[in-house]
């Protein structure tokens, strides 16, 4: 294991986060850039939003993506050699606001997509194993068109009460959030990104993103992974499949995903 692997390990284990590590070079990213938009022309703006998930039992371009040698590495320093591709989903926050609205304070923000404080881990019904998520940016993420924002060390609080949100326009699809007196948000930091960098998340870590107020469209592909030894959980008021599953790398010698992809 190299000094450079520690470091990254100590970082993510402390702040349960890492940001701006490149991935894409300039090709990769251009063609993956064209192919997204050749999906957006067939399905629309609407569908594309959200809708393009586990894409990458269809598309062999995005499991390329899912399998790109930048990440792997990551992801092996983080979770060890024998990891599991658990999920996988497209979103993009579209502009929504005519310019003449941007310069209205206010304008209606309350109404536009957002994202709100939660932890992936209350969704995903997993032991036994952490979940990192990987955001691979193939738009620019900055603060005006809904950069990712994180809590540093609110991983290690464990589990947080979830609620049903109560302002409107929340992409998460059973629509929680963690209230926000639970939080430190004063503490709250942005993740921003350039098309073609990632950063990834530990799936205890609080994080949310903002509206899109700006004139431009910030599109990622979120990737979950989960070391072998991980495993679902069972629960009968949310019963869990995952369809959508394949080997990452190294070995699986548990064999908890059984209806894998190969």
């Amino acid at each position: 294991m190299t000094s450079s692997t520690n470091k990254l390990q100590e970082v993510y284990n402390q702040q349960g986060f890492l940001s701006a590590l490149p991935v894409l070079n300039e090709t990769q990213l251009r063609e993956a850039k064209r192919a997204f938009s050749e999906l957006e022309e067939e399905f629309g703006e609407e569908y594309t939003q959200y809708s393009l998930h586990n894409v990458h039992l269809q598309y062999p371009w995005v499991r390329d993506l899912t399998q790109h040698p930048q990440i792997i590495q990551v992801v092996k320093a983080i979770l060890g050699p024998d990891v599991i591709l658990l999920d996988s989903r497209f979103i993009c926050k579209y502009p929504t606001l005519k310019p003449d609205a941007q310069e209205n304070e206010g304008g209606g923000n309350d109404e536009l997509p957002y994202v709100a404080w939660h932890q992936d881990m209350r969704y995903w019904g997993i032991a036994g194993g952490p979940v990192l998520s990987v955001w691979l940016a193939l738009d620019d993420s900055q603060q005006e068109n809904g950069a990712l924002q994180l809590i540093p060390g609110s991983h290690c609080a464990g589990m947080l009460l979830h609620r049903q949100a109560t302002r409107p326009g929340n992409m998460l699809s059973v629509n929680q959030e963690i209230p926000e007196e639970l939080l430190q948000t004063d503490e709250a930091v942005f993740c921003p990104l350039l098309a073609g960098q990632m950063s990834i998340h530990d799936g205890l870590l609080v994080h949310a993103s903002e509206a899109n107020t700006s004139q431009r469209r910030r599109c990622g592909l979120v990737i979950r992974y989960v070391p072998t030894c991980a495993h679902p959980t069972q629960d009968p008021d949310r019963p869990r499949k995952f369809a959508a599953t394949m080997l990452a790398c190294g070995s699986d010698r548990f064999n908890h995903f059984s209806d894998k992809t190969t």
